[in-house]
């Protein structure tokens, strides 16, 4: 090494250390604390459900839609479109507009007689847009200049925005455009899951390093730009320390600042915040991507500092203001000069305060308490009241999805069975190892953690054979991946592959529903799974993470805790079935959505093998009974899954049966085709184009399973609107539509509230993820959808995009929300939470979850309860 460069290291080691001393910032604690304006996103193929808004939950729903619209110009309340649609289909009552009006007007304290107050705001809330000519009018723009001085106080602070994005609007130059771009190409290339064919160099010392070595040779940059950045700092946090000095953003902005940075590609970020909570190697994760980002819009946009100080944009125009009273308030512009000044001025405060946002925020209530009054009034009404428990056949516990619904109801009405729902995980924190395998996939809720680890096994000669055939078909398609990803292989693959893939391609196009069986078929005959056991005791093995099966008391506790949950403490049927589900779709990169929208893609089947199986423990089952839980000796626990797109119930654990079990289970088998049928018939019916032609509504459902063209294999849980949490016979005589999760709850066995406080800090928050999920990707589906699903690009085994230089997009694909380009599917609904039980049992709640009462105050959720007289009550 020469002196000379030995002296340029030591100079960039003390500018490095002035730059990391001199403003005393605890950098990483300001992104821990920015990061709350975006959510974690799971890779798509463990896609969970993600509530883009899960860290603003502090604040209200109405000022997050305020700041978003400020931000980012992004609307959350439904837009007039979707209110209007909704009124003419009847799902809003306009008395409850008109109260919500009322409300709102009580409140407000402004001069104006109310008969003139009302008849503006009535005439607002049609949400038919302000005339252009209007807003345009010499006469307008003239009155507002002379009453500038009446202008209401604006007292809310302007969100900041990135400096590239302040150029871009300054000079039109597509500085934030190019900034993005960059950043996108960077991500993809650090994330990806080993799906590019040349990794990124450097990838294991982190992002911000191996974007610090390359960057030095990157085209896309002029050699100016590659310049700038040759001494730039060697640690993540320094570098972000010094792009904020040299950009000059003050001490006080710097967390507003790394906010709107954030939001500007909230997908990408998403993943970065995910893989930074999943290992200490990758925690400081989203440092190194905003240290990338914001060195590099230093880097574009320096030449064009320091910038022009820009105006505020005036978010209070008195054109618009006067416009509305013009046109809303029935006047022409002689009767507004005619007003005294002071009576101009109390018709723009009002104009001012009963902006869109209240409007679509009167209407959404107006939408929301209309479901909520359908609803109770349904549910009171077709109430069963006798307590008599009448000779049941089966048992089923059914997950409280709400595609679970139909079929329960179809279920209870072909014969004398009772359902009840839990979580569909069923209480089990387990990791699943499924038979010849070597890896493990978490089986619960993404926001849980798995405790133990349950595996398959068979005998070692039967385990042998099946890890052959499997390590072979793993090996065909591991070869053909590789041949497709190399540069020279790629050219002779479709030589070799041709002729098989054209057949594949034609049997999939025309006939996909033989194809499909036909495949899955042949694939099953050459794997020839063999029949396995659970590894339900302990076993002790040091080179696990996790202990491996249960003792004897976790054996114990799972089942009491899970049985509790269900509400089947007695009066046990014969037969107690455990339902998993799962879905079944082709070509879909959203299939692990269709799986479970809480467990990261896991269907429930294994899951409920394993309880079922736990149930059956003589032993167990003694120390049940020492409890009050009291399990007769013919009842019998089988496990099966409950194929959502094709209302299947599929049996996977079905042991030795008592008599009265086996009779319970023929006469299940009798009915099952009828109970399927009928389900299948409802829900394609609600598919567009579907319910007028369908004359062989299984065979249709077994395409849409099948079809690889097919971008809507099913609903999923579109239109999700409630949580009900009460006894079944609360609900069991209403058809709710497949939009309700329906969790089973007695009050009268839970004195001290353990059990309601469990539902609702587990399953409840989780579906109240999925009902957000859904929400946002209707109402803003440009930044919290993922587009056309015809469209997208799978990218790098993460997500999906559009084009090859978008965001990673984050939520669901319009497919999922609409019936057609002119009609939406989902109502967009804020969750309601219903519980059945006395009032103090909610009182008691929301003192006990200050979390859960936060969510309420703030509307991010809905809360009513009905008591055991029957009255219910709305909470706010």
């Amino acid at each position: 090494m020469t002196v000379t460069s030995t002296l340029l290291e030591k100079v960039n080691l003390q500018k490095e250390k002035l730059t990391q001393d001199a403003p005393h910032l605890d950098i990483n604690h300001l992104v821990k604390s920015a990061s709350r304006v975006i959510a974690p996103l799971w890779p798509i193929a463990t896609f969970a459900a993600r509530n883009p808004w899960m860290g603003l939950e502090g604040q209200s729903f109405e000022q997050i839609a305020r700041w978003l619209k400020d931000s980012r110009d992004v609307d959350i309340y439904p837009c007039p479109s979707l209110i209007h649609a909704a009124q003419k289909r009847g799902e809003i009552n306009e008395d409850f507009l008109e109260t919500a009006l009322k409300r709102w007007l009580d409140i407000q304290s402004i001069k104006l007689p109310r008969g003139v107050a009302e008849r503006f705001c009535r005439a607002a809330l049609k949400l038919d847009e302000l005339p252009s000519t209007l807003l345009e009018a010499l006469e307008v723009k003239v009155l507002a200049e002379k009453l500038s001085a009446l202008k209401p106080q604006n007292l809310e602070k302007h969100p900041l925005k990135p400096l590239s994005l302040c150029l871009e609007q300054q000079s039109g130059e597509k500085v934030a455009h190019a900034l993005d771009h960059h950043i996108i190409k960077w991500c993809k290339l650090f994330l990806d899951e080993s799906q590019a064919a040349w990794s990124l160099p450097n990838r294991e010392e982190g992002f911000y390093r191996a974007w610090r070595r390359l960057i030095q040779y990157d085209p896309s940059l002029s050699h100016t730009q590659r310049q700038r950045l040759k001494d730039w700092p060697q640690e993540a946090h320094t570098a972000l320390k010094k792009a904020l000095l040299a950009l000059k953003i003050p001490q006080s902005e710097i967390q507003d600042y790394l906010e709107a940075h954030l939001l500007a590609l909230p997908g990408w970020t998403g993943m970065m915040l995910w893989r930074s909570q999943q290992s200490t190697q990758e925690s400081s994760l989203l440092t190194e991507y905003l240290a990338v980002r914001i060195s590099m819009e230093w880097t574009l946009i320096k030449p064009h500092l320091p910038l022009l100080k820009q105006k505020d944009e005036d978010k209070c125009s008195l054109v618009p203001l006067i416009a509305a009273w013009i046109h809303w308030g029935d006047m022409t512009i002689e009767d507004w000069t005619k007003l005294s000044i002071p009576e101009q001025k109390a018709r723009l405060t009002l104009a001012y305060r009963f902006d869109e946002i209240v409007r679509r925020r009167l209407w959404l209530e107006a939408w929301e308490q209309t479901y909520t009054d359908q609803l109770i009034e349904m549910v009171l009404s077709k109430q069963l009241v006798s307590d008599q428990k009448k000779q049941t056949l089966a048992q089923f516990a059914f997950c409280i999805d709400v595609r679970s619904e139909p079929f329960r109801r179809k279920l209870e009405k072909a014969g004398p069975f009772e359902t009840h729902g839990m979580a569909g995980f069923f209480g089990l924190p387990i990791k699943t190892c499924e038979l010849g395998s070597q890896h493990a996939h978490s089986s619960l809720p993404v926001i849980l953690k798995p405790q133990y680890k349950v595996k398959e096994s068979s005998p070692e000669f039967e385990l042998k054979s099946y890890q052959q055939r499997r390590q072979t078909a793993n090996s065909l398609s591991y070869t053909f991946k590789m041949m497709k990803q190399n540069l020279l292989t790629s050219l002779m693959l479709p030589e070799v592959s041709g002729p098989w893939l054209c057949l594949q391609l034609l049997a999939r196009s025309f006939v996909p529903r033989s194809a499909g069986h036909i495949f899955r078929k042949l694939q099953e005959a050459w794997l020839r799974k063999p029949s396995t056991e659970l590894s339900l005791d302990r076993e002790y093995n040091l080179e696990t993470e996790l202990p491996i099966g249960f003792c004897e008391e976790e054996k114990v506790h799972y089942v009491r805790q899970a049985l509790k949950m269900m509400g089947l403490t007695d009066h046990f049927a014969p037969l107690v079935v455990i339902c998993g589900h799962e879905s079944h779709s082709t070509n879909n990169p959203y299939a692990a959505a269709l799986d479970c929208g809480a467990c990261g893609g896991a269907s429930g089947g294994f899951n409920a093998r394993v309880l079922a199986a736990l149930c059956n423990l003589p032993k167990v089952r003694e120390i049940l009974k020492t409890e009050g839980i009291s399990i007769p000796e013919d009842t019998v626990f089988v496990a099966a899954e409950h194929i959502t797109t094709l209302d299947e119930l599929r049996w996977i654990y079905v042991p030795k049966l008592s008599d009265a079990a086996q009779e319970a289970f023929q006469h299940i088998q009798t009915i099952l085709p009828k109970v399927s049928n009928d389900a299948i018939a409802e829900r394609l019916s609600q598919l567009p184009n579907l319910g007028f032609r369908s004359k062989n509504p299984r065979a249709e459902a077994q395409r849409f399973a099948e079809d690889w063209s097919e971008v809507r294999p099913e609903w999923g849980l579109a239109r999700n609107a409630a949580f009900i949490i009460g006894d079944r016979r609360l609900t069991q005589e209403c058809d709710l539509d497949g939009r309700v999760f329906l969790h089973n709850y007695d009050w009268q066995k839970d004195k001290d509230g353990t059990l309601l406080s469990n539902i609702i800090a587990g399953p409840a928050t989780v579906a109240q993820w999925i009902n957000l999920q859904y929400y946002a990707s209707t109402v803003a589906p440009h930044y919290y959808g993922s587009g056309n699903k015809a469209t997208q690009t799978v990218t790098g085994g993460l997500g999906v995009m559009q084009g090859n230089a978008s965001d990673l997009l984050a939520g669901l694909p319009w497919q999922s929300v609409v019936r057609s380009d002119q009609e939406v599917y989902h109502a967009p609904l804020r969750l309601l939470v219903v519980i059945q039980a006395p009032q103090e049992y909610v009182v008691r709640l929301l003192d006990h979850d200050p979390t859960f009462r936060q969510k309420v105050q703030n509307r991010w959720l809905r809360l009513a309860n009905i008591d055991p007289e029957g009255y219910w009550k709305i909470w706010s």
